[in-house]
C-alpha cells in the first residue's frame, strides 16, 4: 500500500519550510530539475551514482557570492552513491529527511529503484503523485493504456497475435543488453516479425522473454509531439491545466538510417539493416494553434481519469507522447506520470508557451519549483507532496 498522507503529513511537521531543498535522481531531467529549483531560491540535491556524478558534481555545480546569490550552475550539492538504489535506504532517506529534502520524481528514480519500495518505504515527501508512477510499466495490468482507455482518449490499437498483424506495427520491449533502453522494431506482416525479430535475438539486441510479453500495436504515420503539461491543485483564478511545452525526440540510430538515401539503406548488413530507437535528444516544437485545443482537450480528460481511478490524481508535471496523423488526429502512444524526458530543452529559456503564459522564462523545473514555493507560502504542501 502507497504511503499514507497521513504518514507525509508527521514526517512534514519536523521540515523547516523555510529551509526546503529540492532534491532528484542524477540523470533523465536532473538538470531542468535543479534549474528550476535554482531560479526559484531552493537549494539544490543531485543524488548520483558513482561513476555518473562529473555531469552535477562539477560541470553544473553551483557557485555562490558570499550573500549566497548563485552567479554560475544549478547543483548545489551532488551526493555520490554506490547505486541510484542506495536512497531507499532507511538511513540515508534520514538524512534526506533531516535535510527537508522534497524529492522530485525523474524516469531515472522509478527505473533504477524498486516501485513496490518507492510506493511503501520511500519516506521522504515526495512532488507529484506517487501512487501513478507504477502505471508507466507496460507489464502492469492497470497500466496507461488501462487509464487512456477508461478516459477514452485515443491509443493506437493493440495486436494480441503476431499472425494478425496486417498494417504496419510497432513491436515494444526492452532492450536486451540496454536494460533501461528499447528494443523496439517495426513490421508489416507476421513474415517480417518472424525475420526481423530473429535477427534482433541473434544479435542479442531483444530476448525470448521480453519478446514474448512485448507489445503490438498500429504504427501511427506522424510526426511525434511530447505534451509537457503540468496541473495545479493550488491555483484557484485561472485554469489549474497548462501546456508549458513541447518536445521531440531523435532517436539513435533510426535517425541515421533517415538519412541515408533509399539505395545505401538496401546495400546494408543484416546486422545493420534493422533501426534501433534509442532516445539521445530532445528539440523544441510549437504546434499549429488551431491543434491546441485538442492537446489541452486530451489533458484535461487525462487529468479527470487520474482522479477517479488514482487518489488524488495527477499533481504537478505529465506528458502525454503524442502522433497526429493525417487527418490531424492525435494519438496517445506513451505516458509519462512525472516530468518527462525532454524538458532539459527548457532549461534558462524557459519555453514558446510557458513563457507566453507566465510573462516569463517558465521551464517545467521553474514550473515545479513554483508550485512548491507557493505551497509552502501558503501552508498548502500536503496538496502537491505525496
Amino acid at each position: 500500500m502507497t504511503i499514507a498522507r497521513d504518514d507525509i503529513a508527521t514526517i512534514l511537521d519536523d521540515y523547516d519550510r523555510l529551509k526546503l531543498r529540492i532534491g532528484v535522481t542524477a540523470s533523465h531531467s536532473a538538470l531542468d530539475i535543479c534549474d528550476g529549483g535554482i531560479e526559484e531560491g531552493f537549494p539544490t540535491v543531485a543524488f548520483c551514482q558513482s561513476g555518473r556524478e562529473k555531469i552535477y558534481s562539477e560541470y553544473f555545480r553551483t557557485k555562490r557570492t558570499s550573500q549566497g546569490r548563485v552567479v554560475r550552475g544549478m547543483v548545489d550539492r551532488a551526493v555520490v552513491l554506490d547505486r541510484f538504489d542506495d536512497i531507499l535506504v532507511e538511513e540515508f532517506q534520514l538524512g534526506m529527511r533531516d535535510r527537508n529534502i522534497i524529492f522530485v520524481p525523474n524516469r531515472a528514480f522509478t527505473s533504477y529503484c524498486d516501485i513496490d519500495q518507492i510506493e511503501q518505504s520511500f519516506r521522504v515527501p515526495m512532488f507529484g503523485s506517487r501512487s501513478m508512477l507504477r502505471m508507466e510499466e507496460r507489464t502492469e495490468d492497470f497500466d496507461y493504456y488501462w487509464l487512456l482507455e477508461q478516459a477514452g482518449l485515443p491509443y493506437p490499437g493493440g495486436i494480441d497475435d503476431p499472425q494478425d498483424i496486417d498494417c504496419l506495427a510497432i513491436v515494444k520491449l526492452h532492450h536486451a543488453q540496454k536494460k533501461l533502453e528499447r528494443g523496439f522494431f517495426t513490421c508489416a506482416s507476421y513474415g517480417e516479425y518472424v525475420e526481423k525479430s530473429q535477427q534482433l535475438l541473434a544479435d542479442g539486441v531483444i530476448d525470448e522473454e521480453s519478446l514474448r510479453t512485448a507489445r503490438i500495436e498500429r504504427y501511427v504515420m506522424g510526426p511525434v509531439f511530447n505534451l509537457n503539461f503540468f496541473y495545479s491543485p493550488l491555483e484557484e483564478e485561472m485554469s489549474k491545466l497548462e501546456l508549458l511545452g513541447v518536445d521531440w525526440r531523435f532517436e539513435s540510430s533510426l535517425d541515421g538510417h533517415v538519412r541515408l538515401p533509399a539505395p545505401q539503406q538496401m546495400t546494408l548488413p543484416a546486422q545493420q539493416q534493422i533501426p534501433e530507437m534509442t532516445v539521445v535528444g530532445h528539440n523544441t516544437a510549437t504546434i499549429r494553434e488551431s491543434l491546441l485545443e485538442k492537446a489541452f482537450e486530451l489533458g484535461e480528460r487525462f487529468v479527470a481519469a487520474s482522479k477517479e481511478h488514482y487518489d488524488p490524481g495527477i499533481i504537478g508535471p505529465f506528458c502525454l507522447q503524442t502522433c497526429i496523423d493525417k487527418d490531424m488526429n492525435y494519438w496517445i502512444y506513451d505516458v509519462a506520470p512525472r516530468l518527462g524526458g525532454g524538458t532539459n530543452v527548457h532549461v534558462s529559456v524557459g519555453h514558446p508557451y510557458g513563457n507566453s503564459l507566465w510573462r516569463r522564462e517558465m521551464s517545467s523545473g521553474r514550473r515545479i519549483a513554483r508550485e512548491i514555493r507557493t505551497a509552502a507560502e501558503q501552508d498548502r504542501l500536503l496538496e502537491v507532496l505525496t
